[in-house]
């Protein structure tokens, strides 16, 4: 498998089946690395480089550290493991801590972690990606605009959004983990 690793500009990895698994030390008894269903980057690209230009946008309106957590959850959420990789390593290099990452999935048990700000922003994560009720409650929205003023508000949902689309693609594509490196790391 190939990543976008190389190209600094663009947030999400392709795969391909070139790929070699990452080295663990207990990675003798792993199970094998799936294919992916296609590498629909490749296949569709002006959809691609659309997704990839608002992502861009989107992420010069917000704190890259809650940017990070926001599409952390999402993705636990929607089950994205290329996604989850992706974020956990750019949160990581960040300077977030491993702690609140992990913490992250059960965050209503660990409210301690985090502010009341991120708290409200991880409400709407969870409203707008998962839209049980077909609406993002009135008390969710009015939490997270007492915390984040219009603009920002705008850019938090815009956030959200994008992360779920990413997810889908992910995740209906079955685009496999472990091979995206934060742009700190890239050469």
């Amino acid at each position: 498998m190939t990543t976008n690793a190389t190209n600094a500009t663009d947030p999400h990895p392709t795969a391909t089946a070139t790929a070699t698994a990452p080295t663990h030390p207990h990675s003798h008894d792993r199970l094998p690395v799936h294919e992916p269903r296609m590498a629909w980057a490749s296949v569709a690209p002006d959809i691609y480089r659309a997704m990839s230009g608002l992502e861009q946008a989107v992420r010069q309106g917000i704190d890259p550290v809650l940017y990070e957590l926001v599409k952390i959850r999402a993705s636990q959420i929607n089950h994205c493991s290329v996604c989850l990789d992706m974020h956990t390593k750019e949160a990581l290099a960040a300077g977030e801590s491993v702690e609140r990452i992990v913490q992250l999935s059960a965050w209503e048990e660990s409210r301690h972690f985090y502010s009341a700000k991120e708290i409200a922003a991880f409400e709407l994560t969870e409203a707008v990606t998962v839209l049980t009720d077909g609406f993002v409650p009135d008390e969710v929205y009015g939490r997270a605009a007492a915390y984040f003023d219009e603009t920002e508000l705008a850019y938090l949902i815009s956030a959200i959004t994008v992360i779920n689309a990413w997810n889908r693609f992910g995740v209906s594509t079955r685009t496999p983990p472990g091979y995206y490196a934060p742009k700190s790391a890239r050469k």
